[in-house]
């Protein structure tokens, strides 16, 4: 049995599903430490510190921080929600000892709440469990808490796991209670419960150095910064230190920089040992998943296991007639280089070669995970196209298999036939129905995960966007059969020019228009939605012929219905195999893969 490393230190990461408010947590416990000045102006979510962070309201790095209470200094991990990633989660919890499991005390254990404490389970952690917002005006608490220990037990929970601490918070007021009975006063109960349940780290600080890398930072000024948890031994400055990396190979270096955590900031530190969460940087090179050992003691850490891709699309040149416009980063090489840097610090995500060198296959674990990538790419200056998303099948003892997801959709009862005919029309199957009497129906599916594709947008458009849809990977199945494709054809411009309010207002009723009138068309780009079933080459740059003849007609005005414009994340739901969106800095456009109208294979209207 390892020592305890240091008594002094507690390593915590925070686990939940998706909007559970563990950032909001976090927040909390950083004021109240206090580890802000009275005076300081600290943004909301302060964790969330990207723009598409704080835009979306969503975590998608794991980050780290660390507060002290008396004498213990906490190490705490912040933690994405979204199953798309996954990655994120799996990796931070090889470098803590403890799990803060937090649970909305309305909507209970969700699809991400079991994957998190699965993965917490397997590594035989005692989590903490926290049912937060319990100042919902339609928070059912002791309902909750049951429903998690049904999910503890199945999920094979031992005897100790079960065995976890209670606290009932509410984040955005700051306050914890270890029973409902006794109204919260601030987060203090949960600073104990984190002293007394997560056990000190172990390790023998006088043993060879080991330390696991589970994330990676850059510094204009010192490079690549490894991130990870000290298992056994000492570091200081100007120490030789070897890592081995992923290949076998060894890679001789010297520390330069040594961090440590203190609230949002890093400090410069001498020495750490056995136990500490630290940041390490001068090492060239360094990935994910690699040890950082002695020069004389070489022994590797097993590297994190990640599960596999489920989703893959092709990321390409933007080859469309505006090509070059808005981007700045252009070329294949500085796509297929940037996609490379994305690999160091995203786990779940792989890049395998076509076979054109202008185009990259991307696989991750699911639509929002790539088009998250995308958009990031987007607003770095990046110009490309990317294809339809596709799954990832496997050839198993000769049959075909699919990935399947476990789909729960949260809607108003009067919503329920409509989403269960939708998901029934993508091979999906209902498992379960939950009424708690709210007005709510809660609907439980097993459905291919390329079923997924295109629902969420389906589904918030049939209950008038109050569906609540979340889904998990469950497993791999045989083949469920074909799935019918969107159902209507797309306006197409024959010809490039301007757009023109008299095209449009004539094309209104033939469909749903994705432009305004002067916005710049070529041929071959999509224009807007067919109501019909086929593809319809337009002119959308016809203008008003001019006559000095006088008629009854002459003086209509025209009306338009405001364009319907797609979202990245809409646009790449909407496409079909034969159409790619194309993505610039300032446009999001959709466009036929094949341009020339002659040249395009039609599309049948029986398709």
């Amino acid at each position: 049995m390892k020592t305890i490393a240091n008594p002094l230190r507690r390593n915590v990461a925070i686990i939940a599903h998706v909007d559970h408010g563990k950032t909001t947590l976090v927040d909390a416990l950083l004021h109240q430490s206090g580890m802000f000045r009275a005076n300081e102006r600290v943004a909301e979510r302060a964790m969330d510190n990207t723009d598409l962070e704080r835009e979306r309201g969503i975590t998608i790095l794991a980050k780290n921080t660390a507060v002290n209470y008396g004498d213990i200094l906490i190490n705490i991990v912040d933690t994405p929600g979204h199953a798309d990633f996954g990655g994120e989660v799996e990796r931070v919890l090889a470098m803590v000892d403890g799990v803060l499991l937090l649970v909305d005390a309305s909507e209970g254990p969700l699809p991400q709440t079991r994957f998190v404490l699965r993965k917490a389970l397997e590594r035989r952690m005692t989590p903490i469990v926290v049912i937060n917002k319990i100042d919902r005006p339609d928070a059912r608490i002791q309902e909750v808490l049951n429903e998690v220990f049904d999910l503890f037990i199945d999920l094979d929970a031992v005897e100790e796991q079960l065995d976890f601490a209670i606290l009932y918070t509410s984040a955005r007021a700051g306050t914890a209670t270890t029973s409902m009975d006794t109204p919260g006063v601030d987060l203090r109960p949960l600073f104990d419960a984190i002293v007394e349940s997560v056990p000190p780290p172990r390790g023998d600080p006088a043993a060879p150095l080991q330390m696991l890398v589970a994330n990676l930072d850059s510094s204009d000024y010192l490079g690549r910064i490894a991130i990870g948890r000290i298992f056994s031994g000492q570091v200081r400055i100007g120490d030789q230190i070897s890592v081995c990396k992923l290949d076998g190979t060894f890679q001789d270096t010297r520390v330069t920089k040594l961090f440590a955590f203190e609230g949002l900031k890093r400090i410069d530190i001498t020495a750490a040992a056995a136990g500490d969460i630290v940041c390490l940087a001068g090492i060239e090179d360094i990935t994910i998943g690699e040890t950082i050992t002695d020069v004389e003691h070489r022994r590797a850490i097993n590297p994190i296991a990640i599960d596999e891709p489920t989703v893959s699309m092709i990321f390409g040149v933007n080859t469309s007639p505006m090509a070059g416009r808005d981007g700045q980063y252009v070329t294949s090489r500085q796509i297929k280089d940037r996609l490379e840097r994305e690999l160091l610090g995203n786990v779940s995500i792989r890049v395998e070669p076509t076979d054109t060198p202008e185009q990259m296959k991307v696989l991750g674990r699911g639509e929002l995970q790539l088009s998250i990538l995308i958009e990031m790419m987007r607003r770095e200056g990046f110009e490309l196209q990317v294809s339809r998303p596709d799954i990832v099948t496997k050839d198993l003892n000769g049959k075909l298999m699919e990935p399947i997801e476990d789909l729960i959709i949260d809607v108003a009862e009067e919503f329920q036939g409509v989403v269960i005919a939708a998901v029934g029309m993508r091979r999906g199957t209902m498992t379960k129905m939950v009424n708690h009497g709210s007005g709510r129906v809660r609907l439980e599916f097993r459905i291919p995960a390329r079923g997924l594709i295109g629902l969420r947008s389906q589904i918030l458009t049939d209950t008038k966007g109050t569906g609540i849809i979340n889904h998990l990977f469950a497993g791999w199945e045989p083949w469920h059969g074909a799935i019918a494709s969107r159902a209507t054809g797309a306006l197409v411009a024959d010809r490039a020019g301007g757009a023109t309010a008299f095209a449009i207002w004539n094309l209104q009723e033939r469909g749903e228009i994705f432009i305004e009138p002067t916005a710049p068309v070529y041929e071959g780009m999509i224009i807007g939605e067919n109501a019909r079933a086929a593809d319809m080459d337009v002119n959308v740059t016809k203008e008003k012929k001019q006559t000095n003849m006088r008629s009854s007609g002459a003086d209509e005005a025209v009306r338009l219905i405001p364009p319907r414009k797609r979202g990245l994340e809409q646009a790449i739901e909407w496409i079909n195999d034969d159409e790619l969106v194309e993505v610039t800095p300032h446009n999001i456009r959709i466009r036929k893969r094949i341009l020339a109208a002659n040249m395009r294979p039609k599309r049948n209207a029986e398709l």
